[in-house]
């Protein structure tokens, strides 16, 4: 990926693979007496890659290792962040154990690749760093049988940035990454939390969950419905990942919440609703005000206007609810993405104020 400007983006690293490396220069300072720096690990694809070490310390039977985390060119909250693994002999037979030290969260509700109870270290980390214990054991002896500390400085707090407290994992963020590499501004990391979230509300059985743009939408949504935390799926501007992977795992309901221009291109058929990356039609504005029966002068002035708000608020001068049509459009749409799925769908559209000023009810 490239900037405007034509420079290349610089990816940077997962936390998974921070950890990694510090947990094998740890573990290779318990059996050598001295830290490996730079410390080279193998990313899971299988390429290798070198992390500097911020700061060690060795004990008896306890040895930790501190990475200093690189997101590259990712708004990645992370990027800077101290990862920490501290390695702990365990008896023979003991295998590889995972502990949630300061910073990192511990799992409380199913439906996540790691069951409650455990640390929020993910299945791909939880490979890398068995395998870089594998290899400093093969290379220099020892039984393999460690615990594993990992702690994320000031962790908890960057936590509450993230869906981790609404997926049920307490005290602070999870251990990621599929690859070992961050790769700059992909879409990727927020649809999987999003598909994380439907994983947890199918499993704890939740009936009713949310789609919302922003905090404004929440909030409306907040006022119609009681409904739990967790059925919050921060959709944020990714509309095509949220519903792509409901129609496959569905549930029994789901409320769509968003702002006027964001919920004018979901009608329109889009699915990825960032300004960049979609745009609102105004000729879809003006078949729109045409279908609610707007004096002709107003729906000529929707083609010349220079946002959706604008011409909203025109239309509203004139005494019309354009939010009304526009709700019975969205949900045509999302209805579209979802197919046959057994899903009953209320579309809710919210002004700057967090009030709902159009909307489409649920079927039933």
């Amino acid at each position: 990926m490239v900037r405007p400007d034509g420079k290349e983006l610089r990816r940077g690293w997962t936390t998974g693979a921070c950890a990694t490396a510090a947990a094998k220069a740890a573990y290779h300072a318990l059996l050598t007496g001295t830290f490996p720096d730079p410390v080279e690990i193998t990313l899971p694809q299988g390429r290798t890659t070198d992390f500097v070490l911020t700061r060690h310390a060795l004990a008896d039977g306890c040895s930790s290792a501190t990475i200093t985390k690189d997101a590259g060119d990712d708004p990645d909250v992370t990027h800077g962040a101290e990862i920490t693994s501290t390695v702990r002999l365990l008896p023979e037979g003991s295998g590889v154990q995972f502990k949630a030290g300061a910073g990192v969260g511990t799992v409380t509700r199913p439906g996540l690749p790691i069951p409650p109870g455990e640390p929020a270290i993910n299945p791909v980390p939880r490979q890398m760093l068995q395998s870089a214990i594998g290899e400093v054991t093969h290379l220099h002896g020892g039984t393999g049988d460690v615990e594993i500390e990992i702690s994320i400085a000031g962790g908890e707090e960057l936590a509450l940035k993230t869906m981790n407290p609404r997926l049920g994992i307490v005290g602070g963020l999870s251990v990621l990454g599929t690859t070992g590499i961050v790769r700059p501004f992909s879409c990727a990391a927020w649809i999987a939390s999003i598909h994380r979230g439907i994983d947890v509300a199918r499993a704890t059985g939740l009936e009713h969950v949310v789609g919302a743009t922003g905090a404004m939408s929440e909030k409306a949504v907040q006022s119609r419905h009681d409904l739990d935390d967790s059925a919050y799926l921060d959709m944020g501007d990714f509309a095509g990942g949220l519903l792509k992977y409901l129609r496959s795992h569905p549930v029994p309901k789901i409320t769509m919440a968003g702002g006027f221009a964001k919920f004018t291109k979901l009608a329109q058929g889009a699915l990825d609703l960032h300004s960049a990356r979609s745009s609102v039609s105004f000729e879809f504005l003006k078949d729109l005000l045409a279908e609610t029966g707007a004096p002709a002068g107003l729906i000529d002035r929707a083609v010349t206007s220079n946002t959706a708000k604008e011409v909203l608020d025109m239309a509203a001068a004139e005494g019309i609810n354009l939010s009304a049509p526009l709700a019975m459009r969205a949900k045509t749409a999302v209805r579209t993405v979802l197919r046959d799925a057994p899903i009953d769908l209320e579309v809710l559209i919210v002004d700057r104020q967090g009030n709902i000023i159009g909307e489409c009810g649920f079927d039933d």
